[in-house]
């Protein structure tokens, strides 16, 4: 299915849900207000059945087809937004400070909705689509929640498909992979505690900035020495804070906090597991103590080899091409879904635009009709109507 006139006739309309989506961003569940829009637009497109409030603030559309059919195909869209200032100038740019789409999930939600409002009118499917409109992707865990709610078993979802814009790569085009496509992103925190005192008597303390910044050194050992190099792996320490902010007083505790991202079940457990003994042995050398909480958070987000011919297949047949994607060290929890159903996730092209999570990002809109399109196609495809 090539970009249809009747989908292409609608981008003006879903630029406009858009565009008002974008000036609102609402983080994480706090997406009330762009719930109960989708909500309402659900129910004006004629949608068979539209419910709130799963996984919180999220909003579920079940669309049936013309012809009866056993099969129950989920397609999910993100809706929230993070916390950035936006300095994109645009005219419709966020009137919420401190908040922005600064990932395209404005994008993503109202391409969502045109694909539900191209379906509702066309039902040239046999069985059943729904249309899962999902909060807190950002961090929250809003796919864990939905899927905890009994979004899979009450709806008897049997494939499930995600779509996420992708800066730098030409409007409208696709990409995917199969197997392992983003990585499982764990959080931890650790707390160091040594003995603090005066900066001109060091030999009196446990200097606890010279045992964090040894920790901090030796867990890209991590990586580097006891991960097999061809594994993926990435820790990275983003905060480095003491308990003391004078120029003459050594602190008597640091924290640090960090992320570690991996592809695969066995190299997370290798790093969960190292990281935890560097860092309290390393403070043991010097006489401190660490205290480490690592936190798992999103899994690794699994492409299934069938979901993925099909997903690929579908965008051929909007595009004309499908290319492999590369692999991806951002998380995405959709993973929480992918590990409940079959299914897929597949990349849309945004243009030359800033990276996404950057305050100068914008969703593109000339990419509507190829992602509204796509919906449609693998709904299509997935319940054939003949």
């Amino acid at each position: 299915m090539p970009i249809r006139n009747s989908i292409a006739d609608l981008q003006v309309e879903i630029t406009e849900w858009r565009r008002d989506i974008h000036a609102h961003p609402e983080i994480l569940f706090e997406t009330h207000r762009t719930s109960a829009l989708v909500a309402d637009k659900l129910r004006s497109f004629g949608c068979d059945e539209v419910v709130e409030g799963i996984g919180r603030t999220g909003v579920v559309g079940v669309i049936r087809g013309r012809k009866p059919g056993d099969k129950t195909i989920g397609l999910r869209a993100d809706m929230d937004a993070l916390p950035i200032h936006e300095a994109t100038g645009l005219d419709y740019a966020s009137k919420t400070p401190g908040a922005m789409h600064a990932c395209g999930h404005d994008g993503h939600t109202a391409m969502l909705m045109g694909a539900a409002k191209y379906l509702a009118e066309t039902r040239n499917f046999a069985g059943t689509v729904v249309v899962i409109f999902q909060p807190a992707e950002e961090g929250g865990g809003g796919g864990r929640e939905m899927c905890e709610d009994g979004l899979m078993d009450r709806w008897k979802i049997d494939e499930v498909y995600g779509m996420h814009n992708w800066p730098g790569r030409p409007v409208g085009s696709f990409a995917i992979r199969p197997g392992s496509f983003f990585a499982a992103t764990d959080i931890f925190e650790i707390e160091i505690e040594g003995r603090g005192g005066h900066a001109a008597k060091p030999q009196e303390t446990i200097d606890t900035t010279i045992v964090a910044a040894s920790i901090v050194t030796a867990l890209q050992t991590i990586a580097s020495r006891n991960a097999d190099p061809t594994e993926q792996i990435v820790v990275s320490v983003t905060s480095f804070e003491t308990s003391s902010t004078a120029f003459n007083v050594i602190p008597q505790k640091v924290y640090l906090k960090g992320t570690v991202r991996t592809l695969s079940p066995e190299i997370r457990d290798l790093a969960e597991r190292r990281l935890t003994e560097i860092a309290e042995r390393q403070a043991a050398v010097f006489g401190a103590v660490a205290r480490v909480d690592y936190h798992r958070n999103y899994p690794v987000m699994v492409n299934h080899d069938a979901e993925t011919a099909h997903a690929a297949e579908a965008a051929r047949r909007v595009s004309g091409d499908c290319s492999e994607a590369p692999l991806v060290m951002g998380g995405e929890d959709f993973a929480f879904m992918l590990e409940e159903r079959p299914g897929a996730y597949i990349l849309v092209g945004n243009g030359d635009t800033a990276m996404v999570h950057h305050p100068e990002y914008n969703f593109n809109d000339d990419a509507i009709p190829a992602g509204v399109s796509w919906w449609a196609e693998i709904a299509e495809m997935r319940l054939p109507a003949s």
